[in-house]
C-alpha cells in the first residue's frame, strides 16, 4: 500500500524543442509502493516527461524532487545514483549473451581482475527469485532463446537489482501474447508490493486497469487529470485522453485532478 509522501515528484515541468512546446507546467508524482500509469495519445508528452526524469533531456523549467528533496538530473548517471531506472521498449538486451551477462552488463563483479561468475550467478538467481520469476529455466540461457515475456522479466530484474527505488516501464506488454502479458503484469504488481515506485507507460488501458493504483493523463503536453483506478472507468480516462476532460459514465462521477 502506497503512503502519501511522493517518492518522485515533478512540479511545473516544461520542455520545448524549438517552437514545439512538448511539456507545459506538468505536475507528476509516484509514491512508494504505488503503480502509477502514465497515459495519453501519441504526441501527448509521455516520452519527453520520462526522458526528463531519466536525464536524457533537461527540462527548461520546473522542479524535480526525490524523497522530498530538490534534485538536479543532468544525465542518466544522476538518475541511476538516485535510484531511478528506466526499462525502455527495446529492453536494451544483448541476444548473444546469457541472462547473467545481461544482468551485469557494464557492472561486472571482478575478483583479482577475474570475473566472479559465482557471485554474479547467485545475485541473478536471487533477484529473479525475489521477483517470483519462475519461467526462466537457467540463468545461463542466452537471451536469444527467451520468449518476449522472459526477456521483459530479465530487463525488469536488471533494473531493480541495483537498489533502485523508482522503476519506469515503457510499454512493457507491447507485442506480447496473452500468457506472457499476464506474467509481466504480475511482475509489475510485485514491484509495487515490494515498496518501489513504479511508473508504467501503456496504450493498453486494460493492462493499466489491471495494475495501476492511479492514472495520470497527459494531453498536448499538459497534465489533464490524475485518477484513482478503483473509482474511475476506462471510458472516463479515454475521454480525458481524447478531449482533455472527464465525463460521467454509468453512474461513476467525473473526477477532477487530485
Amino acid at each position: 500500500m502506497a503512503n502519501d509522501t511522493p517518492l518522485l515528484e515533478l512540479r511545473d515541468i516544461s520542455k520545448s524543442f524549438g517552437s514545439v512546446q512538448a511539456l507545459v507546467d506538468v505536475d507528476f508524482e509516484v509514491r512508494p509502493g504505488e503503480v502509477m500509469a502514465l497515459v495519453g495519445d501519441n504526441g501527448a508528452g509521455k516520452s519527453t516527461l520520462i526522458k526528463c526524469i531519466a536525464g536524457t533531456h533537461m527540462a527548461d523549467g520546473g522542479r524535480i524532487l526525490f524523497e522530498g528533496h530538490d534534485v538536479s538530473i543532468h544525465g542518466p548517471k544522476d538518475a541511476a545514483r538516485l535510484g531511478i531506472e528506466v526499462v525502455y521498449q527495446d529492453l536494451a538486451l544483448c541476444d548473444n549473451l546469457d541472462v547473467v551477462q545481461n544482468m551485469f552488463l557494464g557492472r561486472e563483479v571482478n575478483k583479482l581482475q577475474v570475473l566472479n561468475e559465482a557471485a554474479m550467478e547467485e545475485k541473478t538467481s536471487s533477484t529473479l527469485s525475489t521477483l517470483a520469476v519462475t519461467t526462466i529455466r537457467s540463468v545461463r540461457q542466452t537471451v536469444a532463446t527467451l520468449s518476449g515475456g522472459q526477456r521483459q522479466s530479465v530487463a525488469v530484474a536488471r533494473a531493480v537489482m541495483w537498489n533502485s527505488k523508482v522503476v519506469i516501464l515503457d510499454e512493457p506488454t507491447a507485442a506480447l501474447g496473452v500468457a506472457q502479458t499476464e506474467q509481466v503484469l504480475a511482475l509489475v504488481r510485485r514491484l509495487g508490493e515490494q515498496g518501489l515506485g513504479v511508473v508504467i507507460i501503456s496504450h493498453n488501458l486494460h493492462d493499466v486497469f489491471e495494475t495501476a493504483d492511479r492514472i495520470t493523463v497527459l494531453r498536448l503536453g499538459r497534465n489533464v487529470g490524475v485518477y484513482e483506478r478503483r473509482t474511475t472507468s476506462q471510458q472516463a480516462v479515454v475521454e480525458a485522453i481524447t478531449a482533455g476532460r472527464p465525463i460521467k459514465v454509468s453512474g461513476i462521477p467525473a473526477e477532477a485532478p487530485v
